[in-house]
């Protein structure tokens, strides 16, 4: 079987700036690309359903800080392994990713409540942790204008938007857990779609890449 397989020519693709083709390696990338958005909707989608369902009980608030803690690592993970065409981009988004992740500690760390509550009792944190919402919802801008998808289209100015509410105080208690459970839903459609998306979408145009990486050099 093995024999066979190597066998078979790779499948050469024709991108904008000349043919490329797609290795193992890549491939991989990409798994371990949906993979950390499927953990992390996951931890999104429990924490969610805690906060629904269960409210301000001590020992499940508990909880959220190491739900949190997965959360922002696989969403890390993504951001390192995603195929964005425009590299000071794709910086930035990482660049959100960690200064949300710092905050998160520093608040963890200093606080003697737990961090879903200190979030929520002080918006004023979502100054310092709202970044890596901020790389969040640039992969859903990516996702919308890649490939169409109409969660990520409604999720884009979505997360800003409750983020920014609670900030404010704009909506009610009601209005904001409407709007985090449309989140949490629309979250988990995205990721699962991911799945059975094929894996050269997600690599893109590779001549691209060697292109602008020739530009730099």
């Amino acid at each position: 079987m093995t024999q066979i397989n190597q066998l078979q020519p790779e499948v050469v693709y024709q991108g904008q700036f000349g043919e490329f083709t797609i290795t193992q390696s890549d491939r991989i990338g990409v798994i371990i690309y949906r993979s950390g958005l499927l953990i992390a909707c996951l931890c999104f989608a429990i924490g969610t359903s805690l906060v629904l369902l269960v409210g301000n009980n001590p020992k499940v608030l508990q909880l959220f800080t190491p739900l949190y803690a997965c959360f922002s690592l696989a969403l890390g993970i993504s951001l390192a392994t995603i195929h964005i065409y425009m590299i000071a981009l794709h910086r930035l988004l990482q660049l959100f990713w960690l200064i949300g992740s710092v905050a998160a500690c520093i608040l963890a760390l200093q606080s003697s409540e737990p961090l879903a509550l200190t979030v929520y009792n002080h918006p004023t944190t979502l100054f310092g942790i709202g970044f890596t919402f901020a790389a969040l919802t640039g992969i859903y801008f990516k996702e919308a204008f890649c490939f169409n998808r109409l969660e990520t289209k409604l999720l884009t100015p979505l997360v800003p938007f409750l983020l920014l509410a609670h900030l404010t105080g704009l909506l009610s208690l009601t209005a904001e857990r409407v709007l985090l459970a449309i989140w949490a839903v629309l979250f988990a459609v995205f990721a699962l779609r991911k799945i059975t998306q094929a894996i050269p979408a997600d690599i893109g145009d590779k001549s691209v890449f060697a292109y602008l990486k020739q530009r730099r050099a």
